[in-house]
């Protein structure tokens, strides 16, 4: 699959040493009207397309490349501040998730993204929250969403 990168982000990558940083950028929208947490894996906060992010490290670990296993993507935050905790548990729907890569020069240019995922299961301990992302399971949605009863739709039966 091609992927449209800048100039200036083709150059990085394809260079044998480069100064560059690709930092990922992580949206936790939880749905219910709050406002979303934005979180940058970075030592310091950054501003991107006027939405600040929060310094805070965690790790992405993208899904083996086969036809084999289910697409899943695994994050791990520190849990070095409990206000995440108190987050997943107020939750009550799965939060989505946004994933986009920027280059730390410009952050306003989306480099890679955005990946819109869904919560699948969360593991938490003092230590650090595990969360498994997956998308949106649209091959085994029901269609037609709806029954055509005789309680709904009289007039056919």
């Amino acid at each position: 699959m091609s992927r449209a990168l800048s100039l200036a982000a083709r150059q990085a990558v394809t260079a044998q040493e480069t100064d560059e940083l690709f930092l990922i950028l992580l949206t936790i929208d939880p749905g219910t009207g709050e406002l979303p947490t934005r979180l940058v894996n970075d030592t310091t906060d950054l501003v991107s397309r006027g939405e600040t992010y929060l310094a805070f490290p965690f790790e992405i670990e993208l899904p083996a490349d086969d036809a084999e296993t289910l697409r899943r993507v695994r994050l791990r935050i520190d849990n070095i501040h409990r206000s995440l905790v108190g987050i997943l548990r107020g939750i009550s729907a799965p939060p989505r998730v946004t994933l986009e890569v920027v280059r730390h020069a410009e952050p306003d240019i989306v480099e890679a993204g955005p990946f819109a995922l869904q919560f699948v299961s969360v593991r938490y301990d003092a230590r650090v929250i595990e969360v498994e992302l997956g998308a949106e399971d649209i091959l085994n949605a029901r269609f037609p969403a709806g029954d055509y009863s005789p309680a709904d739709y009289p007039g056919l039966f």
